[in-house]
């Protein structure tokens, strides 16, 4: 097998492997057409950071596509340029000489170019008696066409990956702006739904937005608000459905026409106290209001370590001790889900109350967020009641208390 000759560069300047290999890449690709320098010199421009390459190393580039006559580079003609440092640095903006250096080793060491030094390292032609050059040293220009394919389809990437950045950001305004609102209108219109949960999930994605994302960080941040639009979306659905399921009951009783007013006097009362032990395991409690068995002075007393997380340390409302346990709820891990469905079961102020009895024996509880499911699903079939759970709570406490007296 034909290798090229391998040139080294002069002086300190070291020689790596990657020199090496990137010089006989350019020596076995079949150099045979010619490619317009201005094409190829966009393409690296538009995948520069593919490339690892700065603005200024592509201005000193262009400054070096100048030197080279006509507008397309092919293989039968010279493809080493050979201008001072000097020559290079006016055709840059006047770039530094420290800086024309590094911006030298940047092309080269991304295969952009290779050297071609001379024994004392200065870049100069050597004319034959017909005054074309038979020999130059400088930088060669060979790689461009060697890799024109490559550079223009990681230009074409790149540009990809720019739509698919400006796709994803918008996408991600857009249901930014659809779950601000969405959230303000479950929160103003005090509709049924764990609204403060859903509003602290919003402020923590958007706080851990950067300044400069990358695509990455974009998706990310996508994926988590796209889900917290559906789960906000899916309360805002199920109390619409609710809505109307409750007009039409209203409607059809409307329909409902009996002359005979005493009517209901007319069931047998066994029957109607069969019927309503039937029901009475499935009745749910009262969604809204202070629950009318317990005491707030008592519930504090059994769950006392959630005062900490009320205004100021302490909780003197119903109110306060709910928004309390939206906080500790989180802390506990338990899903927005778990606790909006506790909530539809017990109510509110219930749904607080158990969430209160759970922080004070979560070191024996492996997972707060089944715990609370669990209680729920047995709410829901009338097998549990906050009353047992409070006392029991009421009374670890009064022997803790009196074990450490």
């Amino acid at each position: 097998m034909e290798t090229g000759y391998i040139t080294t560069p002069f002086g300190r300047r070291p020689m790596t492997l990657a020199l090496v290999k990137r010089q006989v890449e350019t020596e076995q690709a079949e150099l045979t057409r010619s490619i317009d320098k201005w094409r190829v010199f966009r393409d690296v421009g538009d995948a520069r950071s593919r490339l690892g390459l700065q603005d200024r190393a592509l201005a000193v580039l262009n400054a070096l596509l100048s030197f080279h006559p006509g507008a397309e580079l092919c293989h039968d003609k010279n493809l080493i340029v050979f201008p001072s440092n000097a020559q290079l640095s006016a055709r840059s903006n006047g770039i530094a000489g420290t800086t024309l250096r590094k911006c030298l080793r940047m092309l080269v060491d991304a295969g952009i170019i290779i050297r071609k030094d001379s024994p004392n390292g200065k870049r100069y032609a050597r004319k034959g008696n017909e005054g074309s050059i038979e020999d130059a040293y400088g930088f060669s220009l060979a790689p461009l066409i060697a890799r024109a394919s490559e550079f223009a389809s990681l230009a074409q990437e790149v540009a990809a990956e720019r739509r698919r950045f400006r796709i994803t950001k918008d996408r991600l305004t857009i249901v930014r702006r659809d779950v601000r609102k969405l959230i303000t209108v479950g929160m103003e219109e005090n509709l049924p739904g764990d609204w403060a949960a859903a509003e602290a999930r919003f402020v923590e994605i958007v706080g851990r937005f950067v300044r400069h994302p990358t695509l990455k960080d974009l998706t990310a941040s996508l994926d988590e608000m796209s889900l917290l639009h559906e789960e906000v979306s899916r309360t805002l659905e199920t109390q619409e459905k609710t809505r109307k399921s409750d007009g039409n009951d209203i409607a059809s009783g409307c329909h409902i026409q009996n002359s005979n007013t005493e009517c209901f006097n007319e069931l047998e009362p066994r029957f109607e106290k069969k019927q309503a032990e039937k029901s009475e395991p499935t009745k749910r409690p009262k969604r809204n209001g202070e629950p009318e068995v317990f005491p707030l002075s008592m519930v504090l007393r059994a769950c006392p370590e959630i005062s900490n997380f009320g205004p100021g340390g302490s909780i003197g409302s119903w109110r306060e001790l709910m928004s309390a346990a939206v906080t500790v709820k989180s802390m506990l891990g338990v899903s927005p889900s778990a606790y909006e469905e506790c909530c539809e079961v017990m109510g509110q102020a219930g749904a607080a109350i158990a969430i209160g009895c759970i922080y004070e024996r979560v070191g024996h509880i492996n997972s707060a967020g089944g715990y609370l499911r669990d209680l729920t699903a047995k709410a829901r079939r009338g097998e549990f009641s906050l009353g047992p759970m409070l006392f029991a709570q009421l009374r670890a406490n009064s022997e803790l208390t009196r074990s450490s007296a």
